[in-house]
């Protein structure tokens, strides 16, 4: 039933033909020959296939089918033929201008409705002897132009049941086009936060790795007990690559939504060990907390660790020889402050600001967009002494990116 209506309001001309069709065959049967209409069987059936092709096309032009319709009323009023069963197709023609005509249809429809009562009156008479003048012709006038006002009605709600319709069509196309478009930002952002976590991961222990390499070519032949522990290290610092990395991309091989968001991200907690990682690559590094030391965000607890583990890869790559550096996190009433400075000799602003860390534009830039998400604030630049400083305060309320 449900592909037979779907085809159906797919072909209107057919059933609008179908019930031409319908009313010819009513029309024909109950001819002048049994009515008395005043006009003979040639020309009847003549008015009647008139109307039928009207009514059959009403739907593919229905302002030329109202016009039809309205001479053919004017028609049968002037050559006296009174009403009979095919004018219903009037009613019809009505009902299509008030719902799938132009403007002008429609009120044509309408101005034609209101007069079909008075002009019929006017030309054929009243037939109740029993109802006085002049209220006979005023009730037999509103009598008969009620049919056309109600079928007009009816088809002025279908124009309004279409619009609407078509409007709730209309937002819900809009709305899966945002859901569309959103879903794209959301990948996209998505990628974003998995490169800057590569880069981080990649920066950082491939740095550790290349210092220990260093070292253990070094003190190869004079102490090869050390060189074995700068191998041992070098191949720790690779397995944890190697696992952070796999847990990244894993993120982009599956297809479940939020997939990636169950795996533990380094947090806070996790710094002491990035820490004696970096001095086991032979940075000297101090470590302070000050502040009652609680549960943060979890977006918040990744940028702290981050920015730490990014400023430190900067030091060992731009501080020089025998370079210190000094990690301070401090948790204030609603935000945590992160200072990383070293005494080095650094690297210029402009190397940070335009072409970052790695000169690609990821460092600093990174460190900027992870503090912008969580609606934090980042200073960083040479500090007056010497060396390089970078700051970071992040609130414990995370705010969401738009």
């Amino acid at each position: 039933m449900q592909q037979l209506y779907s085809w159906l309001r797919r072909h209107p001309t057919t059933v609008d033909t179908a019930w031409a069709l319908l009313v010819l065959g009513v029309s024909l049967l109950s001819g002048p020959g049994n009515a008395g209409f005043g006009y003979s069987g040639g020309t009847y059936a003549v008015f009647v296939l008139t109307l039928a092709g009207l009514m059959a096309l009403r739907r593919r032009v229905p302002d030329a089918a109202l016009v039809g319709g309205v001479l053919v009323g004017v028609f049968q009023l002037v050559a006296d033929w009174t009403p009979n069963v095919a004018d219903v197709v009037l009613l019809v023609l009505a009902y299509t201008a008030a719902a799938f005509g132009s403007r002008w249809a429609s009120r044509t429809a309408m101005a034609a409705g209101l007069a079909a009562g008075p002009l019929a009156v006017w030309r054929f008479g009243t037939s109740d002897p029993n109802v006085p003048q002049p209220g006979q012709t005023v009730l037999v006038s509103v009598l008969l132009s009620a049919p056309f006002v109600l079928s007009w009605a009816l088809g002025r709600l279908t124009r309004i049941r279409r619009a609407y319709y078509a409007e709730l069509e209309d937002r819900a196309a809009r709305l899966e086009r945002e859901r569309d478009a959103r879903a794209k930002v959301a990948v996209a952002a998505e990628r974003a936060r998995i490169a800057r976590e590569l880069h981080d991961v990649v920066a950082h222990n491939v740095s550790v790795m290349v210092v220990q390499a260093d070292g253990a070519a070094y003190v190869l032949d004079g102490s090869p007990e050390q060189a074995r522990e700068a191998l041992a290290t070098i191949a720790a610092t690779g397995r944890q690559a190697l696992d952070e990395m796999r847990r990244l991309l894993g993120v982009l091989r599956t297809a479940e939504p939020g997939a990636g968001e169950y795996v533990p991200q380094p947090g806070v907690e996790q710094l002491p060990d990035l820490l004696e990682q970096v001095r086991g690559a032979g940075l000297a590094v101090d470590f302070t907390l000050e502040g009652s030391p609680r549960p943060l965000p979890r977006g918040v607890e990744l940028t702290a660790y981050r920015i730490v583990q990014e400023a430190l890869t900067n030091v060992r790559k731009h501080g020089g020889p025998d370079v210190r550096a000094d990690v301070h996190i401090r948790f204030g009433d609603g935000t945590v402050d992160v200072l990383v400075e070293d005494d080095g000799r650094g690297a210029a602003a402009e190397l940070y600001e335009r072409g970052g860390a790695d000169g690609q534009g990821h460092g600093l830039i990174g460190m900027r967009e992870r503090v912008g998400m969580v609606g934090g604030r980042l200073d960083a630049g040479p500090r007056p002494g010497g060396g390089f400083r970078i700051r970071a305060v992040l609130p414990l309320k995370t705010v969401t990116a738009v």
